[in-house]
């Protein structure tokens, strides 16, 4: 007996299909001369960025990128960290830079990801690559909502005409999935914590979004009957395990289609980060991605 009669979301199988496109793109790059490079700057001994980088790390590798990661001490000054990004923008080995957040405190974020060259930011969150998206622009984007996007189209959910909710403002998640909906012609309300009647709000959606980072916060009644959820929250109980900002038992069985937590957005994320390494290195070398792929 089936405990839920919606449908799965399954991150992880759509994500190691992209990581295999990838890593195809990444083989007709190398037999042009060219190893997609990426590196990810970590500073500090944070255990959950450790545990992040090293997932990137073991992804790009997989895939025939040129990985390595820049380990910097917590006690490193704003200058040195700007200095250092500087020598990687113009390293013309090096496709793709990503900084690793939270910075340690006494770090400013915003300064050092304004000094990535946009073409090199992977993560998406110069004010360049920003810009781009709510313009329509080419750029990259943020690989969380490009995951959200990538997972309905691979699942063939579509976005056109439909009612979105996005619960979450966040610059990494909340405002620019926003814009992606926007752009496939969704119609897209943004609430938050603020919102008057949440609930009432998410039940009004046909793909409803939970990215707050609140254990559980979506319950079966915030939920329309047939949406399709998609949990991109990642929240640690008291006994150790994971659990999604939506309360999944509660809610598989209304919902349409729904994410797991874990195994539904994370994956998608790391993916979507080769993804948009492997475009950087395309471009870098002249080529359009499309042209890595024989027909």
């Amino acid at each position: 007996m089936e405990m839920t009669a919606s449908r799965i979301l399954d991150g992880k199988r759509v994500a190691q299909t992209i990581r295999s496109e990838v890593a195809e793109r990444v083989r007709a790059l190398r037999a042009r001369g060219v190893v997609p490079g990426l590196v990810v700057v970590l500073v500090g001994d944070d255990p959950a960025s450790q545990v992040y980088v090293k997932n990137k790390d073991k992804a790009g590798n997989e895939a025939g990128f040129a990985v390595r990661t820049v380990l910097l001490p917590a006690t490193t000054a704003q200058r040195e960290l700007l200095a250092r990004v500087d020598e990687l923008n113009r390293d013309r080995a090096v496709h793709g830079i990503l900084v690793q957040l939270p910075l340690p405190k006494g770090l400013a974020a915003e300064p050092v990801l304004e000094r990535l060259d946009p073409a090199k930011d992977v993560d998406g969150l110069t004010a360049h690559n920003v810009a781009a998206l709510w313009r329509g622009e080419d750029g990259h984007v943020p690989c969380t909502p490009a995951g959200c996007i990538e997972l309905l189209d691979r699942h063939g959910i579509g976005i056109e005409g439909k009612r979105a909710v996005v619960i979450g403002r966040s610059q990494l998640v909340g405002k620019p999935l926003a814009a992606l909906l926007l752009a496939r012609h969704a119609t897209v309300t943004i609430a938050h914590s603020r919102t008057r009647d949440l609930a009432a709000v998410a039940r009004e959606a046909e793909i409803l979004v939970a990215a707050v980072g609140r254990a559980r916060l979506v319950r079966a009644g915030w939920v329309r009957p047939g949406a399709t959820v998609l949990d991109v929250g990642i929240n640690r109980l008291e006994d150790g395990r994971l659990c999604g900002d939506v309360d999944f038992h509660e809610v598989a069985p209304v919902a349409g289609a729904i994410t797991p937590v874990p195994g539904g957005i994370g994956p998608m994320t790391i993916a979507m980060l080769l993804a948009n390494t492997v475009r950087a290195a395309a471009r870098a070398t002249g080529l359009r991605p499309d042209e890595l792929v024989e027909r």
